[in-house]
């Protein structure tokens, strides 16, 4: 069996994984389905370990499929839902479910930001407005009604940049999934200081930010123990 690329998927209803060969063929894909809650009306929350086992599930029934070994996995791609809130400790741990693109409770802090700074300065700033369903305004969310776990916040990342976090042991997102969180300098493709220091976020928590083709690292001892 020739080399062969891994695919990865983190869906609002499943994680998904897909094998294909260097001709494009895929060889095996499988999926693994996860819950979503509704603790209140216009809420959407999922716990982010369940993408990972998910993960985990799917790669698995893959490999299993096409009777691949690992080392013939010559590259991992990875995709999934925009702008949910991922928040972690400074262990790694998650803080709370993540808080998803479909959430609607952050209107008020959308109304309060525009109020505040202005949409000609959002624009300018972040080439859009801020909208209930992007990330900083639940960044404001948490500070606001969820004060014990704001203070142990370490790290804020994306559903997808979770995976490659659990993956990878590395933080890293790239343009595309950053410039819908409210939080990027789509212009310069970089964090927007201003943006930060508005709304008191600090830089710090946010992950290393890179044009698509040049998020690289590779798969952890860890990960590959619970892959199998």
């Amino acid at each position: 069996m020739p080399d062969c690329m891994l695919g990865i998927d983190i869906g609002t209803s499943a994680g998904k994984a897909v094998l294909i060969d260097q001709d494009g063929t895929v060889l095996a894909s499988a999926s693994v389905e996860y819950d979503m809650s509704t603790p209140r009306p216009m809420w959407a929350e999922q716990d982010p370990r369940d993408w990972w086992q998910a993960a985990v599930g799917a790669i698995r029934g893959v490999m299993r499929q096409a009777d691949i070994r690992p080392e013939q996995v010559v590259g991992v791609g990875l995709t999934g839902q925009m702008h949910g809130l991922v928040l972690l400790d400074k262990e790694g741990e998650t803080l709370r479910p993540c808080i998803m693109w479909n959430d609607q409770r952050t209107g008020p802090q959308c109304a309060e930001i525009t109020a505040s700074l202005g949409l000609p300065r959002l624009l300018e700033w972040t080439a859009n407005p801020v909208l209930p369903g992007f990330t900083a305004p639940k960044i404001v969310w948490v500070r606001e009604h969820e004060p014990q776990v704001y203070r142990r916040i370490a790290h804020v990342l994306l559903p997808k940049d979770y995976v490659r976090y659990k993956l990878t042991s590395q933080y890293a997102t790239e343009v595309s999934d950053a410039g819908g969180t409210a939080l990027l300098d789509v212009r310069n493709r970089r964090w927007s200081d201003e943006m930060l220091e508005a709304l008191n976020i600090p830089a710090e928590w946010l992950p290393p930010c890179y044009e698509s083709p040049f998020v690289s690292a590779t798969i952890s001892p860890e990960a590959s123990a619970q892959i199998g």
